[in-house]
């Protein structure tokens, strides 16, 4: 138990003591356990090896799926069997795009990641931010943000219930369109951009995993149960620990998330639909680099890894990537949110002159995760945010075939492997 983890545990013990079987595995008697001490999960084993055996069965039916539904509905709450039993994995092809001769792939709807991503890179392709100064880069840095982050309130939800225009969104002449509307002196305030949003109302607590070979086979993988430590409950004798995911979806009018995030009608709430998530796990290419990026940050996620990729495109390494000095904008609320240090007092005040309201983080966010793949050479870089507690690994593995070749040998072969993960 690291000293992170600790911190996220302090904030959220009171509502993990509001239920015995969440307390009896992350509190002591109540109180939070000791710096570095073991954390022991049997339940949540036996669980993993019900699924290990079983695959799906293994959770949405059978003595798992039974246990959690007795659990939840001790606990108030209204779920049934069919509707874990009804539940299936959907399997959607990424978004992609082009930055500068780089290529763009990430998550799709109801993942809002990727088209936020490449609709902001789209419009920024139309400057060149290396040779601008650098209150002008993060002016139109930001009001690319606002924008892509307003479309995302207009336009994106579960692609199985609403026509999302990812084409048009992603579009070249779109992008020239919002660009057209960005003056290079001047903000243009939230409450300005076209479009009528019918307000309603996204996780810090997001793994995120990047791997690579010297192959190029690769893995970007982001896994939420969006705020720390979830809804705070775990279903007795599953050791399973519930999300709180139904904060990404927009149900009051006018509402906030606990991320800030408002909301548009497309990502209302209905039976059977997948809210909208900030998830962009990504991969970047061009012709000499393969990347593999993505870290947690409810909201800010987007603008992270945006910032990772324009710093790619600078020619950095995964090192610069994941300690690029961040700052956010995300239409609502209008304003520039920047770590401490992120920004000189020359950059503020030149901010502040063009119009953006601009406020300090409480604390530094995110925990990115990247690898680099340098397809002349085959070698292999992983970096691990510092901020985090994540870990990076380059090593060799074993792939040999235990079958045998045509000589009558198995094949012996090693493969280089990069991996990274929060």
């Amino acid at each position: 138990i690291g000293e992170r983890y600790l911190k996220l545990l302090k904030f959220r013990s009171d509502l993990i003591n509001k239920y015995p079987a969440t307390a009896g595995i992350f509190l002591n008697d109540g109180k939070l356990p000791k710096l570095y001490s073991i954390l022991r999960q049997p339940d949540l084993a036996r669980t993993l090896t019900h699924i290990a055996e079983s695959g799906r069965d293994g959770f949405y039916s059978g003595c798992v799926a039974d246990k959690l539904v007795k659990g939840v509905k001790k606990a108030g709450g209204i779920w049934t069997k069919e509707d874990l039993e009804s539940y299936r994995i959907v399997e959607r092809e990424p978004v992609r795009g082009q930055y500068k001769g780089i290529k763009i792939t990430s998550a799709a709807p109801s993942s809002s990641g990727g088209v936020v991503l490449i609709e902001a890179l789209n419009v920024l392709s139309g400057y060149d931010l290396q040779k601008t100064d650098e209150i002008t880069r993060k002016h139109l840095i930001t009001e690319a943000m606002r924008r892509a982050y307003h479309d995302r309130t207009l336009y994106l939800g579960d692609a199985d219930f609403i026509d999302i225009p990812v084409k048009r969104l992603l579009s070249e002449d779109y992008a020239a369109g919002l660009r057209s509307s960005i003056r290079p002196d001047k903000s243009l305030p939230s409450d300005m951009l076209s479009g009528e949003i019918e307000q309603q109302p996204e996780g810090i607590n997001t793994t995120h995993f990047s791997i690579i070979d010297d192959e190029g086979n690769r893995v970007a993988a982001t896994l939420s149960i969006n705020f720390p430590f979830g809804s705070g409950f775990v279903a007795p004798g599953t050791g399973v620990l519930l999300n709180d995911e139904m904060d990404d979806f927009a149900s009051l009018p006018g509402a906030m998330n606990v991320y800030g995030l408002v909301g548009g009608v497309a990502n209302a709430i209905a039976p059977g639909k997948r809210m909208l998530s900030s998830m962009a796990p990504t991969f970047l290419e061009n012709d000499s680099n393969v990347a593999v990026l993505g870290t947690p940050g409810g909201s800010r996620i987007i603008s992270m890894v945006l910032l990772a990729a324009l710093d790619f495109a600078k020619g950095n390494g995964p090192d610069s990537w994941v300690q690029v000095p961040r700052f956010h904008h995300q239409f609502i609320p209008d304003l520039i949110e920047y770590e401490k240090g992120a920004m000189t007092d020359s950059e503020i005040k030149g901010l502040a002159a063009m119009g953006h309201q601009l406020k300090e983080a409480r604390y530094h966010y995110g925990d990115m995760q990247a690898v680099l793949l340098n397809k002349a050479t085959k070698s292999l870089s992983a970096a691990s945010d510092r901020r985090g507690e994540g870990r990076a690994v380059v090593n060799t593995v074993d792939i040999s075939s235990a079958k045998p070749s045509p000589e009558g040998e198995g094949v012996k072969s090693t493969a280089l492997r990069a991996v990274v993960g929060h």
